[in-house]
């Protein structure tokens, strides 16, 4: 197996990982550049591939090929709406951020596994989907020769649309007002107030987009990677993505360039075996590499990474 085929493995798998890491990073930047650290977005995660799966199983017959897609705005829905009990406990009622996102993540995967067992007859995973995301070819690029096979050939949309939504993230959060009010908050949210800024207001709609970007990461992992959902589906990806956003320094276009980077860890652990210089490699180690290389990573070679000044703070309306 030559170098070119070795690269025709690893590049779409690692992209195909790295999407749902991308779209669950860029919802912590959000939350985190308003002020709320959210360390729930595995729960979210959990949320969103429990009610894409359920949701494309059920409704399967009736929208065809488009079910995946109409299951992935459910579970953007599902994420959204779940992300306001963070939003309520750490804005509201002030409660310490990390415990409430601890909560979350308990609670979303004792409610989904509930539901699960309640709806399928006591079974504790799904059936298989049958309309899943599927890769494709984009036209005219992909005859552009090396980077054509490696880039545009035999890839999810998934993939392509999370690097587009980075793109489009970076751009709402250092280039428009929304974005301006949003990073002020998890700054000094004090001298956002002064100006006017409702800062609850802000610190909501930053939850809530952590929670709709982490249903979708969920959503997009389980209907393209498992194609079911059990307790296993979501095991540390939510993590991993909450560490590609310090490894990316809180920027969307960091986060994406670390997911990317861990989504290539993850499609070791499954492509790695048929690789010539990994296939001795026992298979326990590629399992926990992705998991190793987090730590290496976030320990190792982050450098000064430094987080809203506000971020886990919450906001007490005339404190000084």
């Amino acid at each position: 197996m030559g170098l070119m085929d070795v690269l025709l493995i690893v590049i779409p798998s690692s992209l195909l990982f790295a999407a749902p890491l991308i779209f669950t990073a860029l919802g912590g930047n959000f939350s985190e550049r308003a002020g709320v650290v959210n360390i729930g977005l595995e729960g979210l995660m959990v949320m969103g591939a429990f009610s894409s799966i359920v949701f494309n199983l059920t409704f399967a017959d009736s929208f065809g090929a488009w079910t995946p897609w109409i299951s992935l705005l459910v579970a953007m829905v599902v994420g959204a709406i779940f992300s306001v009990l963070h939003a309520v406990a750490s804005i509201t009622f002030r409660a310490d951020q990390t415990v409430s996102g601890v909560a979350i993540n308990l609670l979303a995967a004792g409610l989904a596994m509930f539901l699960v067992k309640l709806i399928y007859d006591g079974k504790g995973q799904t059936g298989t989907i049958r309309y899943s995301f599927k890769k494709i070819d984009i036209p005219i690029l992909k005859d552009i020769p090396v980077i054509g096979d490696l880039f545009f050939s035999n890839t999810y949309w998934t993939s392509y649309l999370a690097i587009i939504v980075a793109i489009i993230s970076w751009y709402v959060m250092y280039k428009t007002p929304f974005g301006l009010r949003l990073r002020s908050v998890g700054e000094h949210p004090m001298a956002a107030d002064t100006m006017g800024i409702n800062v609850t207001k802000m610190r909501y709609i930053a939850v809530i987009l952590s929670g709709a970007f982490g249903g979708i990461g969920g959503g997009v992992f389980a209907q393209s990677i498992t194609n079911d959902f059990t307790h296993a589906t979501i095991s540390g990806q939510g993590f991993m993505a909450l560490a590609a956003l310090i490894f990316g320094k809180w920027n969307p276009l960091g986060a994406m360039g670390a997911a990317i980077f861990f989504g290539f860890a993850q499609s070791l652990s499954i492509v790695g075996s048929s690789l010539p210089f990994l296939e001795s490699i026992p298979n326990v180690y590629l399992l926990i590499a992705p998991y190793v290389l987090t730590i290496i990573a976030l320990t190792g070679f982050i450098g000064r990474a430094d987080a809203p000044k506000a971020s886990g703070v919450p906001y007490i309306k005339g404190s000084r």
